[in-house]
This record gives structure tokens, sequence and C-alpha cells, in this order.
């Protein structure tokens, strides 16, 4: 076996989830790879998470914090800049995302750690999601349509990356970072690696549990809300990687489609 020398942060970001969090903490405390810190930043809840939180405060591995700054109330830039937050207080050289609705998988830490000293070249990794839908199931494999420009990227739950790969992102997308409202930081951050870093990695094991509460069919296929979210995406990648994206079939029938249906956000 080999020794843990490598400390790995869990960066975990938290609102309103007092009914999850203590679940997504604890499957951190259980990993079978034990040098970790556990990083926790509550966006100003208003339910009783920050109660959940407190009780681990005696646990040395576990750094909570507060935020006592004003929101953007906007979600996914409040996310966004909870993750931020706590990026710049971790020690790790790897980095570990984890929403508090979220859960990791008892090897998942490790599992990332091996992938990464057998991948030397590698700076950003996805793992892939177990789907929790009410009583089910799903094991998520990796594969997007086949008519789709994008690959398949992975919730934020199931990112981990290299300290240095966050301190590039962060300089190349400072510009962006209140643009593009549905574009959430885990798809910036595959996109920036899958395109621009072109050092991306995907772990075919399913180690994280991801809660489906119902937010995907606010974006079902062709929806006014899935052509604005694809539109930003495309709008945010011909940004950060000034790539000629104008004869891409996928991005041509966004663009029809936007117009037709007079989408200009």
């Amino acid at each position: 076996m080999k020794k843990q020398n490598t400390l790995v942060s869990i960066l975990i970001i938290n609102y309103n989830n007092e009914k999850f969090v203590s679940r997504a903490v604890n499957s951190c405390l259980i990993q079978n790879y034990n040098n970790i810190e556990i990083l926790i930043h509550d966006d100003k809840s208003k339910d009783m998470s920050i109660n959940k939180i407190n009780k681990f405060r005696n646990n040395k591995k576990v750094k909570i914090f507060v935020n006592k700054s004003q929101k953007k109330n906007i979600p996914s830039f409040d996310a966004m800049n909870s993750y931020l937050k706590l990026f710049n207080k971790s020690k790790g050289k790897i980095i570990c995302l984890l929403d508090s609705d979220d859960f990791f998988h008892k090897s998942k830490i490790r599992s990332i750690v091996n992938y990464f000293e057998t991948n030397q070249n590698i700076e950003f990794v996805q793992n892939l999601p177990i789907i929790k839908s009410k009583k089910n199931l799903f094991y998520k494999v990796n594969k997007n349509s086949y008519f789709s420009f994008w690959p398949y990227l992975a919730p934020e739950s199931c990112i981990s990356f290299k300290k240095n790969f966050m301190n590039n992102f962060i300089k190349e997308n400072r510009s962006v970072f209140q643009k593009y409202n549905l574009v959430w930081l885990g798809f910036r951050l595959g996109v920036f690696s899958y395109f621009i870093d072109k050092k991306f990695g995907c772990l075919e094991k399913n180690l994280t549990y991801y809660e489906s509460l119902g937010e995907s069919k606010k974006y079902s296929f062709m929806n006014r809300s899935w052509l604005i979210r694809r539109k930003q995406s495309f709008e945010y990648l011909r940004k950060v990687s000034k790539k000629n994206i104008n004869k891409n079939l996928d991005y041509i029938f966004t663009k029809f489609f936007c117009s037709f249906l007079k989408i200009n956000n």
C-alpha cells in the first residue's frame, strides 16, 4: 500500500441543505485515505444548516467558514464564489469539490490520488456519478449525444484537480466570472480543461453519489432554459478560448433556435 503523503483538500459548499450536509461531511471522514482536510463554506443558509455543520467543529480535519459578505443572489455565481473562497484557504496539492447535497464513495479520494499518480500529465479529472433519484440509483456512463459538440462533463461533486490547474483557471477566467449566469463552475472547469488546458482525464468509476432533486427538469431538451444555457456555454467557450465555432453544426442549430425564439440572453 502506498504511503498517504499527498494532502487532499475537500471543498464543501452549503446553502440550505440541513437535510444532507452531515451526510456529505461524514462521507469524507470515513474515506479510506486519511491525509485530507475538509473545508466547509456556508453561504448564509436560512435553515438549520449551521447547527449541523458546527457539530464537526471539534474535528481536526474540518475547517468551517461562514459567508459574511454580500451575496449576488444568482445561484451559479454564489456557488462559484463559495468554492473560490475555500480554494484560497486550502493547502492540498489535490482539490476535490463537493456540493453538500451529494456525497462520496468511501474509496473516492484514494482512487483520485492513485489516478493522478499514475497519470502524471493530467491536471483535471472527473469521475462518474451515481445518480440518486427517489429510491433508484443510476450509474452514469461516460458518453454524450453523438450529435453534441460537447464531451460528457460531470457535475461539480465529481471534479478533482491539481492546485496549479485552478490557479491557471482563475488567471484566465477573471474577466468572465460574473458573466453567463447559467454556466456553472463545474462546466467551466471541464471546458477549460478539455478545450484549453488539454490535460483532461476521466476516471471510469462511479465514485460520487449525486442527489437528483429535480433541477434537471428546468433544462429539458430544447426548452427555453436549455437553449439559453447552451448558448451561454458556447459564448463562454468562445470568450476564454478564442475558438472559431461559427461553422460548428451544434452551435449553428443552437443559434438558429435561439433566434427563432427571440432569445438574446
